[in-house]
């Protein structure tokens, strides 16, 4: 841009009166407002950026948006333009940003168009710098990671820069450092909703595409959720609902009322998960917290089957047949200590019947090999005739007949006594597993839990 002045050299102002200085800056300034305001055009313009976040308006996962309201501050020198303040009667000037050349400064991630009122007018100082001060609504994308939500902080950028001119035309540099930019939007910050405002870092960087190389400033907004409300409405009542399923472990397993009450948390908790569905975020990545349902609710069901399966034992078990000599072993020797329960060793007494009815046959053979001097010796008090030997034979036979009988159902009911014995034992063990399993579960939730809180209460980036 040529100017009619030369470098460090200042207009006149025929009177300090804004007239004049506004005459004065029509004649060398406004006219020329379409070039770029250097003396050379092979030199680039450094245009100084600085942000204040005023406000957080919200994070949408679904869409991986973050809106945010900041003030952008750009400024820089047109060369060649200066004048004397006790002349002109003012060291700045507002002046509308039509009759300026304004760098295209657009930010790279966003998403909708700005919707913030304009501001109509531009500081002009008497050395030539230009101070441009707009508010912007910033709906930015934004790569949210939810994997542990409510404990969750995101890290979204914003990145500054020319969206025509290249490096070559336009620099960007930074206007402050990033400490005083988290300084100052602390103390202007107005709202920000369930999320805070923890931390921002800048970087200077360069976008480069066919046509040439772009100059860029990056900022780096640290955001961090408040969990409380999250905490409360979410994972208390979860704990809740787990903790007493948790205690119906003291019920008698083969009572009716152990399963029903069983199935009237497992409704409870169906329920709640439907009403907390809308608190949580529907992304594809799948939160923490989403996995902790999960199992919880694995976890009460596979209770109920338990306790539906050792109410099935404790009455039918008399029908079953033998336990596997396997599953013996594994449930009764091996998990058995693991539950602490002393381990069951199986018993050896095995009462095998190779032919009943062979040794019935023997049996009446030996009582027929009974002398009749025997026999008469025990009749004797009675008669001496081969009629009634016989007839006492006969007895001891039918005696002996039922005493077998008598034998065999007992040695039955002992052997199916033990395998009932067995089976209950088994549900006993199964059902101390789980309920160590789900102790194990819920020590492990509130440990992670309490960790992540931990790391996200103390994270200042």
């Amino acid at each position: 841009m040529f100017f009619p002045l030369d470098l460090g050299s200042a207009f006149n102002c025929s009177s300090p009166t804004p007239a004049a200085l506004f005459d004065a800056l029509d004649k060398e300034l406004f006219s020329k407002n379409l070039i770029r305001p250097v003396q050379d055009f092979s030199r680039p313009l450094n245009v100084s950026i600085m942000i204040t976040v005023v406000g957080i308006v919200g994070v949408d996962e679904k869409s991986q948006t973050l809106t945010t309201v900041i003030w952008q501050v750009l400024q820089w020198d047109i060369e060649g333009l200066s004048w004397d303040d006790k002349e002109c009667g003012s060291n700045r000037v507002s002046v509308p940003r039509e009759n300026l050349w304004i760098p295209d400064i657009h930010i790279l991630e966003i998403m909708e168009e700005d919707q913030s009122p304009k501001t109509p007018y531009a500081y002009l100082f008497n050395t030539g710098r230009v101070y441009d001060d707009q508010p912007m609504r910033v709906v930015s994308a934004c790569q949210l990671k939810i994997y542990t939500f409510p404990f969750d902080i995101q890290n979204c950028s914003l990145t500054f820069g020319p969206y025509l001119h290249f490096a070559a035309d336009v620099r960007m540099v930074e206007g402050t450092t990033a400490e005083k930019i988290l300084q100052e939007s602390t103390e202007v910050l107005h709202s920000s909703g369930e999320w805070e405002f923890v931390h921002i870092s800048v970087s200077h960087s360069s976008l480069e595409f066919d046509e040439g190389k772009y100059s860029a400033i990056k900022y780096f907004i640290i955001l961090r959720r408040r969990p409380q409300l999250y905490v409360m409405n979410l994972l208390i009542p979860s704990c809740f609902l787990i903790t007493v399923d948790l205690f119906s472990f003291l019920l008698p397993p083969q009572s009716v009322d152990r399963s029903s009450f069983k199935m009237t948390l497992i409704l409870g908790y169906t329920v709640f998960l439907l009403i907390i569905n809308d608190l949580l975020p529907i992304t594809g990545e799948t939160p923490l917290i989403n996995i902790f349902f999960s199992i919880s609710l694995i976890l009460m069901v596979v209770s109920l089957l338990e306790t539906v399966l050792i109410t099935h034992i404790q009455f039918s078990s008399s029908q079953y047949s033998e336990v596997p000599q396997w599953l013996s072993v594994l449930v009764l020797r091996y998990l058995a200590i693991v539950v602490f329960i002393p381990p069951i060793e199986r018993s050896n007494r095995v009462t095998v019947f190779f032919n009943p009815s062979a040794r019935a046959h023997a049996m009446n053979d030996s009582i027929s090999k009974i002398s009749n001097r025997d026999l008469q010796t025990v009749c004797s008090h009675t008669t001496s005739d081969k009629a009634s030997v016989d007839l006492a034979l006969d007895e001891l036979k039918r005696l002996s007949g039922e005493l077998m009988a008598i034998r065999l159902q007992v040695d039955k009911h002992f052997q199916s006594s033990n395998t009932s014995e067995e089976w209950r034992m088994m549900g006993e063990v199964i059902d101390r597993l789980l309920f160590g399993l789900y102790v194990i579960f819920i020590s492990i939730s509130f440990i992670i839990t309490v960790a992540i809180w931990t790391w996200n209460s103390s994270y200042t980036a």
